[in-house]
C-alpha cells in the first residue's frame, strides 16, 4: 500500500470514530464538514485512494455504502443507529432514494436483533402489501445490509434499472430471467432479464408497525 497524505488519513480517522459513534458510516457531506474540506468533489477524490489502497470499501448503490476493511470499529452504544433513507414498495415498484439523500430518521435497534456484520447497514420503510404473508405490512420498516450475491429465496430490494424503479421481492433466478416473487397469494410475480435487475441490499431484520 502507498503512504497515505495527511487529508487521507484524517478522513480514515473520521470514518472510524463516526463508525464508532454511529453504528453505521458517514456520507460524503458528513466527512466535508466533519474534515474541513472544500468541496464534495475532492472528498470523493480521496475515498477513491482509500479504496485503491485497501483502505475502506464503497458500495455506490447504496446510502452510506462504506465500510473499513480489516477492521471492526467497536460501537460504543447498546443499540445501532440505522439510517432510514426512504421507501421500498412492496408492491407496484416505486423509485428509490439514492447515495446523496441524507436519512430522514436515524432508527436505534438492539445489537441482538442485528447481524454480525453491521456496515452499511440501511432501512427503508415499505409501502404496499405484497409481502404480507411474510410478515411484513405497508408502513413497516425494513433494515437491509448491502448484498450484490444472494440465493434463490432471499428477500431483496431489487433496482428495475430500465423502470428506475425498486421493489421489495423474494429474488429466483430462471435461465437469464429473474423472478421477483410476491408473499401474497392476490399478487403475480415480476419477471424481467437478470441484466435489468440489481440487488442494493438483502434484508436483515423487519420493525412492525402496530398502528
Amino acid at each position: 500500500m502507498a503512504k497515505l497524505s495527511s487529508r487521507q488519513q484524517q478522513i480514515l480517522e473520521f470514518i472510524r470514530d463516526y463508525i464508532g459513534s454511529h453504528g453505521y458510516a458517514p456520507s460524503v457531506r458528513d466527512i466535508q464538514a466533519g474534515c474541513s474540506i472544500s468541496s464534495t468533489s475532492v472528498v470523493d477524490y480521496n475515498l477513491r485512494i482509500l479504496q485503491r489502497e485497501g483502505h475502506i470499501r464503497r458500495s455506490p448503490d447504496v446510502s452510506r455504502g462504506m465500510e473499513l476493511v480489516g477492521e471492526e470499529v467497536p460501537f460504543a452504544s447498546a443499540s445501532v443507529l440505522v439510517p432510514l433513507v426512504g421507501y421500498i414498495a412492496a408492491g407496484t415498484p416505486l423509485p428509490v432514494l439514492n447515495d446523496e439523500v441524507e436519512p430522514s430518521e436515524s432508527i436505534a435497534l438492539p445489537q441482538e436483533f442485528l447481524p454480525r456484520r453491521r456496515d452499511g447497514l440501511f432501512a427503508l420503510r415499505v409501502r404496499g402489501q405484497s409481502m404480507i404473508d411474510a410478515l411484513i405490512d405497508d408502513g413497516d420498516v425494513v433494515v437491509f445490509r448491502p448484498a450484490h450475491e444472494v440465493r434463490d429465496g432471499d428477500m431483496v430490494a431489487a433496482w428495475l434499472k430500465l423502470e428506475q424503479e425498486a421493489t421489495l421481492k423474494r429474488i429466483y433466478r430462471q435461465g437469464n430471467r429473474v423472478r421477483l416473487q410476491p408473499a401474497n397469494s392476490q399478487m403475480k410475480p415480476i419477471i424481467v432479464p437478470a441484466s435489468n435487475v440489481e440487488v442494493h441490499g438483502k434484508v436483515v431484520a423487519v420493525i412492525r408497525s402496530l398502528e
